[in-house]
């Protein structure tokens, strides 16, 4: 029985799911959208969300108890890949994007910050394709 197991194994090892799934979260909140199987978009769809929530509760805290918004800082850099490289070689702080453009832009948002559309199937396999962004 799989009662309260949370999570898809995606045919991966540990420590090759957990990277996965952090690439591709970091890579979503680089770009605002990524094209992935549809498995790996549903996979990691809970976390990306999750993620923004704890920004933006990260943010409301900052105001009251300093302490609490670096620890929703910290605990949402354990949870990604920090920085990313631009083609130009330009690193790019994501934690610095995630609580000051992403988290702001859904303050008054209950939840729900992504979208997935179908776009078909892959040629080389026939895998289900998505894009999966950010919601405007």
């Amino acid at each position: 029985m799989r009662h309260r197991v949370a999570g898809k194994k995606l045919n991966r090892s540990v420590g090759h799911r957990t990277a996965l799934r952090r690439n591709l979260v970091t890579e979503l909140i680089h770009h605002g959208r990524i094209e992935t199987t549809e498995a790996k978009a549903r996979a990691i769809r809970a976390q990306a969300e999750k993620l923004i929530t704890l920004a933006k509760r990260g943010i409301a805290m900052e105001k009251s108890d300093p302490a609490r918004g670096v620890h929703a800082r910290r605990l949402a850099a354990a949870r990604m890949n920090r920085w990313a490289v631009e083609p130009n070689g330009t690193r790019v702080d994501l934690l610095k994007k995630l609580f000051e453009e992403i988290a702001p832009r859904y303050a008054d948002r209950p939840g729900g910050y992504t979208r997935i559309y179908k776009l078909g199937p892959r040629h080389g396999d026939a895998a289900p394709m998505v894009l999966l962004e950010l919601v405007e």
